[in-house]
């Protein structure tokens, strides 16, 4: 069952329930990392990738944040969907207005979470890059996406 949410720019306020939401998406599609990794994005998420970035969060009918994106640049720097509500539209509609309203373009996405690399793919991204490693330097290789048809 396709669900259609708010989206709204969230308040300070709303940032553990971010990083809650961050957590238990990472914890349900990046198998590959370490605990110890975990918690030290979870710490950089709250204190700084969130601020770095224009955030639009997805709310249920119950004003309950489902998930969320975060661009800056013209590039998609995240997008996490509560695990519940996977499979539900919630993170279609997320990218949607990321690449529409934000004229986000770009983006990374962990070689390793081949879920969320089928989900970009389906929805029009394609691959043209690659680093072998994350941003802290990390063996995590990321694949570096762009919207097709644009340069």
């Amino acid at each position: 069952m396709r669900t259609f949410s708010t989206l709204e720019t969230p308040h300070l306020s709303d940032y553990p329930k971010l990083v809650s939401v961050w957590e238990n998406a990472v914890r349900a599609t990046h198998a590959f990392l370490p605990e110890y990794y975990i918690v030290l994005l979870r710490d950089k998420v709250l204190r700084r990738y969130l601020d770095a970035v224009m955030l639009v969060c997805a709310r249920g009918p119950d004003r309950s944040i489902q998930g969320f994106v975060g661009v800056a640049g013209g590039r998609i720097d995240m997008l996490f969907v509560d695990p519940q509500w996977h499979g539900r539209g919630i993170g279609k509609q997320l990218l949607q207005h990321a690449v529409q309203a934000l004229d986000a373009l770009t983006l990374d996405v962990n070689e390793q979470n081949t879920q969320a690399l089928g989900f970009y793919l389906h929805q029009g991204f394609e691959i043209v890059g690659r680093s072998p490693k994350d941003g802290l330097g990390q063996p995590y290789p990321l694949l570096h996406m762009r919207r097709r048809g644009t340069a």
